[in-house]
C-alpha cells in the first residue's frame, strides 16, 4: 500500500537521494541570494517586497515544482513569481524604483527547477547572480565614470562583430584553402580583442609600466610600424634610445603570441609545433625588454608614455581600446599576402612557397605566416617549418633596418641584441623540433 502511495505522489519515478539533494541545494541558493538583497531591502513602508525569505522560499517553490515532473505546474509557478514581481514594481514608491529584485527572483525560481536537472550548473548561476548583485556600485562606478565614451564605443562594435557578425560570415575558401570569410572575421576578432585587453591592462599600471603595455598593444597591430614610431621618437629627442628600444622589444612579444593567434585560427594543427618556442621567444623579449625599461631614466618614463602615438592607439584625448581601421588593414594585407603565396605556391611548388614567404616576411611577419599556415595540411611534415625560419629570420633583419635607419646607431644598439637573441632562439627551438 506505501508503494502505492509513493508512486501516487509523484507522476515520475524520483530518486529520494537526488530530490533531497536537489532540495539542500535549492535551499542554500535562495538563502545566498537572499542574503544580499535582505541587506538591501531597507526598512519602513518603503522597504523592498523581497528579502532572505522569500528568495529561499522561491528557490524550494522551484525545485519542488521540478520534482514533480509537470509542466503546467512549473510554468504556472513563473507565471505566479512574474506577477507577484509585475505587482510589486507597480506597488514601489521608493526614489529608486529599479526592477532588479523583481527579475533576480524570477531567476531565483528557475535556479531551483535547475537543481533538479543540474546541481553545478545551479549553483554557479546562484553564485554569480550573487555576485552581480553586490557588485553594483563598483559596476555602476565602472559604467559611469571608468569606462570612456570611446571604449564604450569600442566595447559595442567587438561585441557585435564576436556575437552577431561573426555566426553570419560564410566558413568556405573561395579559393583554394586562402580568402576564407570566416577565417577573416576571426582574425580582425582576435586582433581588436588582444588590443583591447592591452589597452585595459595598460590603464590599470602605472606610468613606467604603461610604456611597455602601450608598445605591446602596437606590436598586434604592427611591431614594425611601433619600432619605427619609437625610433622617431629617439631621433628627434624626445625620449631615451633605452626607454624606446625596451619598447620596441615589448612590441616582439605581441609578435610572437600573434604568430600563435594566427595559427589557431588559420591552421590549429601547427599549435603543437609552435606554442614551445613562442612561449620561450616571447618570455625572452619580455624579460629582455624589462630589463631595459627598468634601467631608462624615471624622470623620462612620464613623458614617453604619453607623448609617441603608438600605431592602433590613440592618444588619451580620444581613449579608445583599439584601433579598427588598422586591424582592418592589417586583416586585408594578411589575406592578400595568403592569396599572392599561394599563386606562387601553385605556380612554382615549394620554391615559390619560400620565396613568397620572405617577401611577405619583409612587410609583416603575419601575413607571412598565415600564408604558410594556410598552404599546408593538417598533417605536418619536417619541412613544413623551414619556411617559418626563413620568414623570422628576415622579419628580424627588416625590424634592424628599420630601428637603424629611423632611430640611429644608439637605438639600434640597444635594440638589436634583443631582437636577434629572441628571434634566433625560436628558429633553433624550431629546428630542434623538426
Amino acid at each position: 500500500m506505501s508503494d502505492l502511495s509513493a508512486t501516487a505522489t509523484f507522476p515520475v519515478a524520483v530518486d529520494m537521494g537526488a530530490a533531497a539533494a536537489a532540495l539542500a541545494t535549492a535551499l542554500g541558493c535562495g538563502l545566498l541570494i537572499g542574503i544580499e538583497r535582505e541587506r538591501r531591502k531597507g526598512k519602513g513602508p518603503g522597504r523592498a517586497f523581497a528579502g532572505l525569505r522569500t528568495f529561499a522560499l522561491t528557490c524550494v517553490v522551484g525545485a519542488v515544482a521540478a520534482l514533480t515532473g509537470l509542466a503546467g505546474l512549473m510554468v504556472a509557478g513563473a507565471v505566479l513569481v512574474t506577477v507577484l514581481a509585475g505587482v510589486a514594481y507597480w506597488r514601489d514608491r521608493s526614489q529608486d524604483p529599479g526592477a532588479t529584485t523583481e527579475i533576480a527572483l524570477l531567476l531565483t525560481y528557475l535556479i531551483g527547477v535547475l537543481c533538479v536537472w543540474s546541481l553545478p550548473l545551479a549553483a554557479a548561476i546562484a553564485v554569480g547572480l550573487t555576485a552581480l548583485l553586490a557588485g553594483r556600485e563598483p559596476l555602476h562606478r565602472f559604467a559611469n565614470q571608468w569606462l570612456s565614451p570611446g571604449e564604450v564605443r569600442d566595447g559595442i562594435i567587438l561585441a557585435a562583430l564576436v556575437l552577431m557578425a561573426l555566426p553570419l560570415v560564410p566558413n568556405r575558401p573561395f579559393w583554394g584553402p586562402v580568402l576564407n570569410p570566416y577565417v577573416i572575421a576571426q582574425l580582425l576578432a582576435l586582433l581588436l580583442f588582444v588590443q583591447s585587453l592591452a589597452h585595459l591592462c595598460r590603464r590599470l599600471l602605472q606610468a613606467r609600466e604603461a610604456v611597455a603595455f602601450s608598445a605591446l598593444a602596437s606590436g598586434f597591430v604592427s611591431s614594425t610600424a611601433t619600432i619605427a614610431t619609437m625610433g622617431l621618437a629617439v631621433r628627434e629627442g624626445r625620449s631615451a634610445a633605452r626607454l624606446m628600444a625596451g619598447g620596441g622589444l615589448m612590441s616582439c612579444v605581441s609578435t610572437q603570441a600573434q604568430i600563435v593567434l594566427v595559427a589557431a585560427a588559420v591552421q590549429p594543427a601547427w599549435m603543437a609545433v609552435l606554442w614551445l618556442p613562442t612561449l620561450i621567444g616571447g618570455l625572452g623579449a619580455a624579460a629582455w625588454a624589462w630589463w631595459l625599461l627598468q634601467g631608462a631614466a624615471p624622470e623620462t618614463v612620464g613623458d614617453s608614455a604619453s607623448s609617441p602615438r603608438m600605431e592602433g592607439l590613440p592618444g588619451a584625448e580620444d581613449d579608445r581600446m583599439f584601433s579598427l581601421p588598422g586591424a582592418a588593414a592589417v586583416v586585408v594585407l594578411l589575406s592578400a599576402i595568403q592569396a599572392l603565396v599561394h599563386g606562387l605556391d601553385l605556380w612554382l611548388g615549394s620554391a615559390g612557397l619560400i620565396a613568397g614567404t620572405m617577401i611577405a616576411a619583409l612587410a609583416d611577419l603575419h601575413a607571412a605566416m598565415a600564408a604558410v599556415f594556410a598552404s599546408s595540411g593538417e598533417v605536418l611534415s619536417a619541412g613544413d617549418a623551414v619556411p617559418v625560419m626563413l620568414a623570422l629570420a628576415v622579419h628580424a633583419g627588416s625590424k634592424s633596418v628599420t630601428a637603424g635607419l629611423v632611430g640611429g646607431r644608439g637605438y639600434l644598439f640597444w635594440l638589436a641584441p634583443g631582437l636577434w637573441a629572441h628571434t634566433l632562439l625560436v628558429i633553433a627551438l624550431l629546428a630542434w623540433q623538426g
